[in-house]
């Protein structure tokens, strides 16, 4: 997917049933991000990461929504289980996840298989897709301290911001 292109528009359901749709959020920065499995350590991590930071992304406009193949009643469990504050929407057929390049081929161990390539994209106001990053580390260590991709995440939100500005 190349940068300042429209965002494969979709409409999946959310947790607690509701359909929801990228064009709910026109006229919104939206933070897209698509993961494995909840409940998983890494997750489990990205979920509370970008939920810890929440106001500071609804402070620049932003909404937060985690897609991952789970279904419905496994979202409203780990939200429930972890005290998550963010949408998360249930993609069972991947159609999605393959819209965005975030369902391919990994490998593990020597193992090749497909599944969810971990990814989050940055989509502006007018949906179009302004930044992504692909094989997302949930947590990286940088000289003694961890950085977290949310908070990367959101500085990346402020500076495109300032930019307009």
């Amino acid at each position: 997917m190349e940068l300042y292109q429209k965002a494969p528009s979709f409409e999946l359901k959310d947790q607690d049933g509701n359909t929801i749709s990228l064009d709910d959020f026109k006229g919104k920065w939206v933070v897209l991000y698509f993961y494995p499995k909840d409940n998983t350590s890494g997750c489990t991590k990205e979920a509370i990461d970008f939920t810890r930071l929440k106001s500071g992304f609804q402070e620049h406009g932003a909404e937060i929504i985690g897609v991952s193949p789970d279904s419905e009643k496994s979202h409203k469990n780990f939200i429930n289980r972890h005290g998550l504050g963010i949408t998360l929407l249930s993609d069972q057929d991947k159609r999605v996840l393959r819209a965005y390049g975030a369902w391919g081929k990994k490998k593990n161990y020597g193992r090749e298989y497909e599944g969810v390539i971990r990814s989050t994209f940055l989509i502006a106001p007018d949906q179009t897709v302004a930044h992504q990053w692909r094989n997302v580390r949930v947590r990286t260590k940088k000289k003694g301290s961890e950085i977290l991709h949310a908070e990367v995440v959101l500085e990346k939100l402020r500076g495109l911001q300032g930019e307009q500005d």
